[in-house]
């Protein structure tokens, strides 16, 4: 997570980890803190962390002790445990939380003790699981463990150490800690990231690939390893297989065989009852004039109401791409309040050039869906008002992003350009077609030129967006979607990386008809789009491929230069 900063740059980033395993604690209390511990400490690791950076804090929970002198040695023993590990590491247990009642009549849960591990760490030298290229070299590197199963923790120390310098200078592409499942599922979630597969001419046992191996890392690097310990064991190859021996398993079958089991539960795959698709093309450029007066610092009012959570990060972008950002908060905890707010909305919007309706869940997404909240707020006649004010008579902009673009639809705003009472076949935005939220990156394509937002982008623009949303599927008759298409509202589609538009969940999350990821009012003033645009920086996923930086806050800005 990399720190948050309303000016300026940083590379720092915090790391957060956590290791349990149920089976182990069962089977000794002792032995189950020793491995929470060890495993939360190896991921911080495995991301490049510094071990001796790492801070800890423990999450007990036992079942009622009553006056059992075994019941109260499961606890004890845990934390003896979990203290053992902290002082050959040499690192403390900076807070903790005590769940001690943890039985329900005759049920008792696990001996449990989690380890939640925090590092502060350098965004640029951070490494993730995947692996990154063909060709490379897999290596394994493994702590030995004593006569009591317990991890050497002079030489966990020193591998680190290793690891770090190596994963510092950029020496190792990939790196995974691995537990429970051991060999085969690190394999697994190594190669399923890029879809690079592994290689390994040696047949190896089942009972190799398949048992545990806490205090363990999988490396990937180009060169050979040098680490304490390190055996290579393969390399990645272009197909996106595991091949082990003569045996050969496809990545794809083994995902799905992985997925699969809770797919019922916490669906991740969905079949569109829509497919009619079209690549949309509008290239006629802008319909209307510059505005009559410019400004050199264009001002973005930036509502915030009870759920917003994209505030900062489109205040931010704004001023980066060289406008003031004015953040005003609305409160709403009084009927006062309310009215107030109104007022000093409705005022903001008149000094200002634009208005940013950012992303979040405002008032929970209640009542009866997202958006309604602002929704509200904007059709008050004295807000109404400023809002159609600065639109048509001062050549303002507006531009809403996921709630936003779901309180600007929800008004009328777009696709219409005004602001008007709900109409029961109008366009509008919907459950996602997976019943729940999504959040991921999508690719999306520049679709038309109509918009000043859009004014620095070409059609067929690709960008790689983060979206976060729950209703998010765009809506509209077929009727509708060809007027949008044919007048130029249509700005943005999800798209495979190749920039073609489709229904897979894989590259449209949502189930958005005809894809459509973004719309605009008929001038083009407005634009409503799902994905974040301003959810970006230097170094912010940084292991996902494709162009991050969409000019949308740059356009915006200019228009008014």
């Amino acid at each position: 997570c990399k720190i948050p900063l309303l000016k300026g740059e940083t590379d720092t980033c915090t790391l957060m980890s956590w290791g349990f395993n149920p089976r182990i604690a069962s089977w000794s209390p002792y032995h189950g803190a020793i491995y929470a511990v060890t495993e939360s400490v190896c991921r911080i690791v495995s991301t490049g962390g510094q071990l001796s950076d790492i801070r800890l804090t423990l999450q007990e929970y036992f079942e009622k002790l009553h006056d059992d002198p075994t019941r109260w040695g499961k606890p004890f023993s845990a934390l003896l445990g979990a203290y053992h590990v902290q002082n050959a590491l040499r690192l403390a247990a900076i807070g903790g939380k005590d769940s001690m009642s943890g039985s329900f009549n005759d049920l008792d849960v696990p001996p449990t003790l989690v380890s939640f591990a925090v590092a502060p760490a350098k965004c640029s030298t951070t490494i993730s699981p995947e692996f990154k290229r063909t060709e490379s070299i897999v290596s394994l590197v493994s702590v030995p463990r004593d006569t009591h199963l317990r991890p050497d923790f002079e030489a966990l120390k020193r591998i680190a150490k290793q690891l770090h310098n190596l994963s510092s200078t950029g020496e190792i592409l990939s790196m995974h800690s691995l537990g429970e499942g051991g060999l085969a599922v690190g394999l697994v979630r190594m190669a399923a990231g890029n879809e690079i597969g592994f290689r390994a001419d040696d047949p190896t046992k089942a009972s190799e690939l398949f048992h545990e191996r806490y205090a363990s890392f999988l490396v990937e690097s180009s060169q050979p390893l040098e680490v304490e310990g390190a055996l290579p064991i393969g390399k990645t190859h272009s197909s996106p297989s595991i091949d082990i021996g003569s045996e050969s398993l496809p990545i794809s079958d083994l995902l799905q065989k992985w997925q699969s089991p809770l797919e019922e539960i916490y669906r991740t795959q969905a079949d569109s009852p829509h497919q009619t698709m079209e690549t949309f093309r509008y290239r006629e450029g802008p319909r209307i004039a510059p505005p009559k007066s410019g400004a050199a610092r264009p001002l973005a009012i930036i509502p915030t109401f009870p759920g917003t959570n994209s505030e900062y990060d489109s205040a931010r972008s704004i001023r980066d791409a060289g406008g003031e950002a004015e953040i005003l908060v609305f409160r709403n905890l009084t009927s006062q309040a309310v009215d107030e707010s109104l007022q000093a909305l409705a005022s903001a919007i008149r000094r200002a050039q634009i208005l940013f309706i950012p992303g979040g869940f405002s008032a929970g997404d209640e009542p009866d869906g997202s958006g309604k909240f602002i929704a509200t707020v904007l059709r008050s006649p004295v807000v109404r008002d400023a809002v159609m004010e600065l639109l048509t008579e001062r050549d303002g902009l507006a531009l809403g992003i996921c709630n936003g673009f779901q309180a600007l639809i929800k008004t009328g705003l777009v696709p219409y350009g005004e602001i008007r009472d709900p109409e029961p076949d109008a366009p509008t935005l919907t459950f996602n077609d997976i019943g729940r939220h999504v959040s991921c990156y999508v690719t999306t394509r520049i679709a038309s030129n109509l918009s000043p937002w859009l004014s620095r982008c070409e059609v067929d623009d690709l960008h790689r967006i983060p979206v976060s949303h729950g209703e998010g599927k765009f809506y509209a008759s077929f009727e509708q979607i060809l007027e949008l298409s044919t007048r130029g509202q249509i700005a943005t589609q999800y798209c495979d990386p190749e920039g073609t538009p489709g229904m897979d969940i894989s590259h449209n999350p949502n189930g958005s008809l005809f894809a459509i990821e973004g719309i605009t009012s008929p001038c083009g003033r407005v634009l409503g789009k799902m994905a974040h645009s301003e959810r970006r920086g230097t170094n912010v996923g940084r292991n996902i491929p494709g162009e991050k930086h969409q000019p949308l806050f740059e356009s915006g800005i200019e228009y008014f230069q």
